[in-house]
């Protein structure tokens, strides 16, 4: 089992050392990065000779992805293992956590069930973005929570056109563009005002930053369909692409960003099967004061 933390924060080297000695206790090899395995074995010397380095290890392999940290651990850990089967099992050490199936008070029980294979595997939708000039494909990569069109110069505007399934829609001045999946949908787009949607619906989003326009309200459409963000000529200065905040390419003016599903989800382990409707009441720490529940005969509302 690969084990991805933030080993540079005490309280995630503590809860690496933890579960790498419970996995060896049970049979089970850790795995991890160069970095990582250096700071937990200065821990636990006992490791060195059990654990082992993740560029010895053939990615295929891998059973599960067992990640200590916040959405950013997580998001790094899928970039790490894109393309492998393993799923991603998060244990919350940040703030909202809203990728992680557990807390850090839960962390015994949650590497025990991983070690029963108690949990279920749930498929995430990505995106498969390409940035083309003059036609031709310059740079190639994808993203879990969103792919971002935004400016490099703060006191410049981005000038963009926005086209749907190969059709123009509208141009505008703006601070950027967030092309999102329904998992990204509660991360940087929530935060730019788009709306939240459900994990289960296969759908992407667009929403605008900052646009100067009359009409640059956020889009949902279908998983079929093709964004693309084009750079406008008129545009002084460039723009930068970004991916999950991780992969990063500048963008000249005339540079054309292409979204699309991806073929390769992510695969995230669940150990709990409530509906998501609960994970944003608590994630978000929502109010839902005076609430009665359904009526009490029974009743289909």
């Amino acid at each position: 089992m690969l084990v991805v933390s933030h080993t540079g924060r005490q309280d995630s080297l503590d809860a690496a050392v933890q579960v790498c000695r419970k996995l060896v206790a049970h049979g089970v090899t850790p795995v991890l990065k160069k970095d990582e395995y250096d700071d937990i074995v200065a821990q636990a010397p006992e490791l060195v000779g059990t654990a082992v380095m993740v560029q010895s290890v053939d990615l295929r392999s891998l059973e599960l992805v067992i990640v200590l940290g916040g959405d950013g651990t997580i998001l790094r850990a899928a970039e790490m293992v894109r393309g492998c089967s393993a799923p991603l099992l998060g244990v919350n050490l940040g703030h909202v956590g809203f990728l992680a199936e557990s807390e850090r008070d839960n962390l015994e029980n949650t590497v025990q069930r991983a070690l029963a294979r108690d949990y279920e595997v749930e498929e995430r939708m990505t995106l498969a973005v390409r940035v083309k000039v003059a036609g031709e494909v310059v740079y190639d990569t994808w993203a879990l929570n969103e792919a971002t069109v935004e400016k490099a110069s703060r006191e410049r505007m981005l000038e963009v056109v926005i086209e749907v399934d190969g059709r123009p829609l509208s141009s505008f001045g703006c601070d950027g563009v967030v092309m999102s999946t329904p998992t990204g949908s509660t991360a940087y787009a929530f935060s730019a005002g788009g709306p939240v949607v459900w994990p289960s619906v296969d759908a992407m989003l667009l929403v605008p930053l900052s646009p100067h326009a009359l009409f640059a309200r956020p889009l949902v459409v279908g998983p079929d369909s093709v964004f693309a963000v084009e750079v406008l000529a008129r545009t002084q200065g460039t723009g930068v692409l970004w991916c999950d905040g991780r992969r990063t390419h500048d963008l000249a003016p005339g540079a054309r960003v292409v979204v699309r599903r991806s073929d390769i989800p992510v695969r995230l382990a669940r150990l709990h099967h409530g509906p998501f409707t609960d994970r944003l009441v608590g994630k978000f720490n929502l109010p839902t004061s005076g609430w009665r529940g359904p009526a009490a005969d029974g009743a289909q509302q």
